[in-house]
């Protein structure tokens, strides 16, 4: 036999071998945990159907486990995905550094983790094979040049007196999404920002907001960096007798279902539109990329430009209501 003919045959027996591997590996049962801060939120729910619709479509288990917003329980969730030896890790982290344990284990139990929507910190010393989410930053910029362009129409230049809702201390979209807003606002030096947290909560949101109509005379601007806070805040306008909710403008984040039917409604004036959906199966698609086949992502982050919704773009909201 010629060399040509081994050298060949020695190829075919390479590509057969290769094909074996990779239907025995297409063909294997895996497990996906996904852990997140709580169903509450429920942003969180539209994610978590999310993953599970992509998951079902590439016949992959989930193990879907909330944390019910404390970050002892979503380490303890993910020290239990470890012990069950799940294949890979879908992780909203609360906070961006009190979980780096629990990734910490998962880097040395070999089990791949994406970070979706909220981020870990920049620089822990933990492996992350990719993170897909808002871009937050923008998100935040986006809401307050919304504000701007409202207060220049209410008085012919940008002045006022604008409210910020924060978000949960410590979380990445609250940071990223608070620093877009201000790196806008710090333009204006006649826009007053009053800042409070509200914990992505919409009880919390009404009741800052109860607190801010109380001690605030003037209020021209709203933004809630999430809309379960923006709800929560019209409420208090609402109930107050004080503040008509006409003159005040409104933003949240989320593009939520009750969001988006306040803005049909003509009473909440705007959203940010995140797009959970896609977010959440770009990375299911990442991880399960890497566990099936070995995939490495080309982008080790995924930022998704978020897009504003008002009453002349409903349509473009990935919810409906």
């Amino acid at each position: 036999m010629s060399m040509k003919k081994i050298g060949l045959l020695v190829v075919m027996v390479f590509l057969t071998l290769a094909m074996m591997f990779s239907s025995l590996a297409l063909a294997k049962d895996f497990t996906m945990g996904l852990s997140f801060p709580s169903l509450s939120m429920a942003w969180f729910a539209f994610l978590e159907q999310a993953v599970k619709d992509k998951a079902a479509q590439l016949g992959i288990k989930v193990i879907s486990l909330e944390a019910n917003n404390e970050v002892s329980r979503q380490v303890s969730i993910i020290e239990d995905m470890i012990v069950k030896k799940v294949d890979g890790v879908l992780l909203v982290p609360i906070e961006v550094e009190a979980v780096v344990p629990a990734v910490e284990a998962l880097n040395k139990a070999n089990i791949p983790v994406v970070t979706v929507d909220r981020r870990l910190k920049e620089g822990v010393a933990v492996k992350v094979l990719a993170h897909v989410g808002a871009d937050n930053v923008t998100g935040g910029k986006k809401a307050a040049e919304f504000i701007v362009e409202g207060l220049k129409k209410k008085y012919n230049e940008p002045k006022g007196v604008v409210i910020e809702l924060y978000g949960q201390p410590g979380a990445g979209p609250a940071i990223d999404r608070s620093a877009g807003f201000q790196e806008v606002m710090k333009q204006y030096p006649n826009i007053t920002v009053k800042t409070q947290a509200a914990n992505f909560r919409r009880e919390d949101g009404m009741k800052v907001m109860e607190d801010f109509i109380m001690g605030t005379p003037q209020i021209d601007a709203v933004f809630g960096a999430n809309d379960e806070m923006i709800l929560g805040a019209l409420e208090a306008m609402q109930a107050s007798g004080k503040v008509n909710v006409k003159d005040v403008i409104t933003i949240g984040f989320d593009a939520l279902t009750d969001a988006l039917k306040s803005i049909s409604d003509g009473i909440l004036d705007a959203t940010i539109e995140q797009f959970p959906g896609k977010q959440a199966s770009t990375a299911f698609e990442i991880l399960a990329g890497n566990v099936r086949e070995g995939k490495i992502p080309e982008k080790p982050m995924v930022l998704i430009e978020p897009a504003v919704i008002t009453k002349d773009n409903l349509d473009k909201a990935e919810k409906s209501f």
